[in-house]
């Protein structure tokens, strides 16, 4: 329903119907609700009339509200309004004085946010704020203005193809407008305002049951002329005033068909060798004005006519757009010394034409198709023979004795002389033939085997053979020749495998597989026989079946596993044939007919085999390390470090020795005095150390004095009351790693000497090898012997008197000097004692110093 204007109207409404309530009461104000009594009342409401978009000013004043209860209680009654624009959204539009009920708009109203206030009205007791009558609610709509201009929906860009056929243009048109539905406000018109280019024209046409519009065009496009038009459409509507909007339609044009190919030349000439195929002739061009590579430009060559053998065959270069003419089948220049085809084009598109400003049709001329004349000269060459048959077949026996003619050929040739022709064979794989130069005679040379290789499954050999005539260049041609060889009885049955298996533990019997490569009926079925008449083997085997393709050996009785040895004689349809011999292998099978002892050997660890290898690896790598370490430790021993500070007190003195080419030095000698004390003397020092000390004194201090090497300590007895008679100690064995002291028969105090050195817990041995008297002897004559030799190496060392004492030593002879106390027994060695390792220490370290000799 159209409506210009809304008004709100007056209402009226019957608000209350009550009873009245007889009897006495009092006019106290606390008892006035006592005294209400209920009856109709109305609500008078004047007329509302708002427009959207009003421009005020505001506040402006809407309508006002009555209610006839207002009269009798004005100062206790308040009104009140609620719903959209008071208390909901849009806020803030409306407002209402409670006393006087004036209702009051603060904004100016779209209609097209909201087109529709829902309000209510109330009137309220001013103490309680309870209603006293019933709420008046009413809608009020907003009067639309033409505000809104048209809009269009989005429109894609649109694409035709030249050839489309007047009418609808693929662009779908809709506008619309926001102001009210169903008036003038919102009743859109489209036209079209431009178009550029202006043909072909177009228009706008409502589709039928839609509210869509949709371009329509009149003529035709011509990609030649236009590739690209613009639209403009503009929409408006009948409101007042009236507003409109527009909008630009672009449409592309592609390129179809409108051109016809066309050759370059008007004539094409061309030339092809007699007899010659698959020989191009020539390159025929073409123009096309429409856009390359598209349908419409890709040309399609045919004939219309000059090539109904077929001689020809003409196509299209995808680069260039040329037509290849190619000749296929020879042409005879002796039947044909010129040809001559016409050639027509097209495109691949059929092709559009727009007649007097419309598409072709009835009206539409047909413009045929462009053509061409070709015209072929045939160039005369050298002809070649021509056998009368391509392939001859003959049929021969197998096996038959050489130099049997075959085939003698009948050849003709129209260039050359027939008796010039030569003939050769091209191909005899098994060379089994020949042939004649000048005739083209052919005879077998080697017998023929119908189960050669070189016989097909179908008994035919085949031969090649070609003839050649003299002409310039020379011609070829070739004929074949199939040999389709029978069968003879030349071969005989034979086992298949000379080897079977009879599982013992599964059947008795085995199939015997024989083969023969005759045919039939030189080959089976076969008569099996067993090869004796011996008993043992009548007794164990027998033949069923004897008869067929097949041969069956049966045991008569369980057999122990192991090899048989069965004679066999086997014969074809014909009663030829031969003996044969079958190993049978009779075993215990697992599946099919594999013995198992046959199987190949395989094993499989459990999970214990397997703890155990792995464990067995551990301890071997730890055996490797142990070996390694204790390997290791011996590399890195060291030696004994000799370190005579931290011992104590030794009786151990490096003596002197009086080998050796070195220069002679001053050597500190050690005298006992009248004092009780040793006099140690070194050059022009001299110290004295009191003989009650020397068994406290370190051998370490003593040997400091005396370390270094070849020296020689001599004590010389001075009192009466004790000491050395004479003594000598001597390093001289460093080599050995023994120590040897000699000692003069003295007095007591040699043997309270003796008892000290023991003391000090140092045990010597006068001999730590086994060594006879003899042996030492002879040892010091060597070394005398020496000595004497090598004079001259030791001039530089004079012999000098040591504390001569004016007697002789008493001392035995060395001769009668016995080293050995213990004997010859070296167990002691053992029981050294912890301080022997200093011995070791200085023994070892003496000997790493300087070599030995002896």
């Amino acid at each position: 329903m159209e409506k210009k204007t809304v008004s709100v109207v007056l209402l009226t409404v019957a608000i209350a119907v009550g009873l009245a309530q007889a009897g006495t009461h009092t006019a106290n104000k606390h008892e006035k609700g006592d005294l209400l009594v209920r009856s109709k009342r109305r609500w008078v409401l004047s007329t509302i009339e708002l427009t959207e978009e009003d421009p005020g000013p505001f506040p402006k004043l809407a309508t006002k509200m009555f209610n006839d209860r207002i009269k009798e209680l004005t100062d206790n009654l308040v009104f009140r309004i609620t719903g959209n624009g008071v208390t909901e959204e849009p806020l803030g539009v409306f407002s209402i004085d409670g006393t006087t009920g004036e209702v009051k708009v603060h904004k100016a109203i779209d209609r097209e946010k909201i087109s529709i206030f829902h309000i209510k009205f109330d009137i309220l007791d001013k103490d309680t704020l309870e209603p006293v009558d019933r709420t008046l609610a009413f809608d009020v709509a907003i009067k639309d203005i033409n505000d809104n201009a048209p809009v269009f929906d989005p429109i894609a860009k649109a694409s035709v193809k030249e050839n489309l056929p007047q009418g609808y243009l693929p662009v779908p048109l809709k506008a619309r407008d926001k102001d009210e539905e169903n008036t003038d406000n919102s009743n859109i018109i489209l036209r079209v305002v431009s178009q550029e280019p202006a043909e072909p024209k177009i228009g706008l046409k409502t589709v039928e049951g839609t509210k869509l519009t949709q371009l329509t065009f009149t003529g035709c496009f011509n990609y030649d002329k236009a590739k690209k038009y613009t639209v403009v459409v503009e929409a408006k509507d009948k409101g007042k005033p009236a507003l409109s909007s527009s909008a630009t339609v672009l449409i592309d044009v592609t390129d179809y068909n409108t051109h016809r190919p066309v050759f370059k030349e008007n004539v094409y000439h061309g030339e092809v060798m007699e007899m010659e195929t698959n020989k191009v002739i020539l390159r025929l061009g073409v123009t096309d004005a429409d856009t390359p590579n598209t349908p419409g430009w890709r040309a399609k060559y045919f004939f219309l006519k000059g090539n109904e053998e077929g001689n020809y065959k003409i196509e299209t270069d995808p680069k260039t757009n040329e037509g290849i003419l190619t000749v296929i089948k020879g042409k005879d220049y002796e039947r044909t010394t010129f040809a001559g085809v016409e050639i027509g084009v097209e495109n691949e598109e059929p092709l559009f034409e727009c007649v007097a400003g419309a598409p072709g049709g009835v009206s539409a001329k047909v413009t045929p198709p462009n053509s061409v004349n070709v015209t072929l000269k045939v160039i005369d060459i050298n002809d070649p023979p021509v056998f009368d048959k391509v392939v001859t077949k003959v049929y021969e026996r197998e096996e038959e004795e050489p130099g049997k003619e075959l085939y003698t050929p009948k050849v003709t040739d129209e260039d050359s002389d027939v008796n010039k022709i030569r003939y050769e064979i091209v191909q005899d794989p098994a060379g089994w033939v020949s042939i004649d130069k000048k005739t083209g005679k052919v005879k077998t040379v080697k017998k023929m085997d119908r189960e050669s290789a070189y016989v097909d499954k179908n008994s035919t050999y085949t031969v090649l053979i070609c003839a050649i005539d003299n002409g310039e260049p020379p011609a070829t041609a070739t004929s074949t020749l199939v040999i389709h060889l029978g069968d003879t009885n030349d071969n005989l049955p034979h086992l298949v495998n000379k080897s079977l298996v009879l599982c013992g533990n599964k059947a008795s019997s085995i199939s015997i597989p024989v083969q023969d490569k005759d045919k039939d009926p030189y080959s089976g079925p076969f008569t099996f026989s067993l090869g004796g008449n011996d008993k043992t083997l009548t007794d164990t085997w027998k033949l069923d079946p004897s008869i067929g393709m097949t041969g069956g050996l049966v045991s008569l009785k369980s057999l122990v596993y192991g090899n048989y040895t069965v004679p066999l004689v086997i014969m074809d349809q014909q009663g030829t044939g031969g003996s044969e011999t079958l190993e049978v292998v009779v075993c215990d099978c697992l599946s099919g007919d594999t013995c198992r002892g046959r199987l190949p050997h395989s094993s499989r660890l459990g999970p214990a085999a397997i703890g155990l290898l792995v464990a067995g690896l551990l301890l071997l790598l730890l055996l490797l390390c142990f070996c390694f370490l204790c390997e290791c430790g011996k590399q890195t021993f060291k030696l004994i470090p000799l370190n005579l500070q931290d011992e104590g007190n030794q009786t151990l003195i490096k003596y002197n020795e009086e080998g050796g080419g070195s220069a002679c030095q001053a050597e500190p000698t050690l005298i006992l005095s009248q004092k009780n004390s040793i006099m140690v003397t070194d050059g022009d020092r001299q110290a004295a150390i009191p003989l009650t000390q020397i068994s406290q004194m370190s051998i370490k201090e003593m040997h400091e004095m005396t370390r270094s090497s070849g020296r020689h300590m001599m004590a010389t007895q001075m009192s009466s009351s004790g000491g050395f008679q004479s003594g000598n100690f001597q390093r001289t064995g460093e080599a050995n790693g023994t120590m040897r002291s000699q000692w003069g028969h003295g007095t007591q105090n040699s043997s309270r000497m003796n008892s000290s050195i023991k003391n000090n817990s140092a045990r010597y041995s006068h001999s730590l090898n086994r060594r006879g008297d003899q042996q030492i002897s002879e040892h010091i004559d060597r070394r005398l012997l020496m000595i004497g030799a090598g004079e001259d190496d030791y001039a530089a060392y004079l012999p000098h008197e040591y504390a001569y004492e004016g007697q002789g030593s008493k001392c035995n002879s060395l001769d009668e000097l016995s080293l050995s106390n213990l004997g010859d027994d070296l167990e002691f060695v053992g029981n050294l004692g912890p301080k022997f390792n200093t011995l070791g220490g200085i023994c070892q370290q003496g000997m790493q110093g300087r070599p030995s000799n002896l």
